[in-house]
């Protein structure tokens, strides 16, 4: 058997490995308190009045409905609501008890946001499309969609990652996937 020279990184790659691990320090953190079932709500979160009504949702909606269409071709039902469940949903996200909020940060309201359309489908198509986008446009209209260096906290992999997530979670994971995307966007 030849003996086989075992390979070594350079200084210049060692330093490359080393940045990349530094880099993402938080995403192996949050992953090992996903395994290990600690995933928690984050220490810091965001405060705003911002309210995100029925009548601006329905509208930014519309808006992306057109845009789609031209994109991918027209559907008839995209964006067409069963009954009150998006008026019911926003209402959701900022109902109080005892006059405190329940969801009381920008992380809580735009991941409950994020979940519910998904979850509870009140549209008769697009709502994954519709649960991102009002999720980003959330995240836009409180000015928490960029980090302090002015680069979206989600990129569109992310977004879509996100989105897919919460769609095949199991609904008692619910707690779960409300504190990943709380810690996810709260960087």
């Amino acid at each position: 058997m030849a003996n086989k020279k075992r390979r070594t990184l350079t200084d210049v790659q060692e330093k490359k490995l080393m940045k990349m691990i530094t880099d993402y320090a938080d995403a192996w953190v949050l992953l090992t308190k996903y395994d290990n079932h600690q995933v928690t709500t984050p220490k810091t979160l965001s405060r705003d009045k911002f309210v995100l009504t029925y009548e601006e949702a329905k509208e930014a909606i519309g808006i992306m409905g057109v845009k789609l269409a031209k994109k991918l071709g027209d559907s008839k039902l995209f964006g067409q609501e069963r009954g009150d469940g998006l008026e019911a949903l926003l209402g959701n996200i900022y109902q109080t008890y005892n006059q405190k909020p329940l969801y009381p940060s920008i992380e809580h309201r735009a991941a409950h946001l994020l979940y519910f359309v998904i979850k509870d489908h009140p549209f008769v198509d697009g709502n994954k499309r519709i649960g991102a986008f009002l999720f980003i446009h959330f995240l836009s209209r409180t000015n928490y969609l960029f980090n302090k260096k002015g680069e979206r906290k989600i990129n569109d992999n992310g977004l879509v990652t996100l989105t897919l997530l919460v769609a095949e979670s199991d609904p008692k994971e619910m707690d779960v996937m409300i504190n990943l995307i709380m810690n996810f966007i709260g960087k």
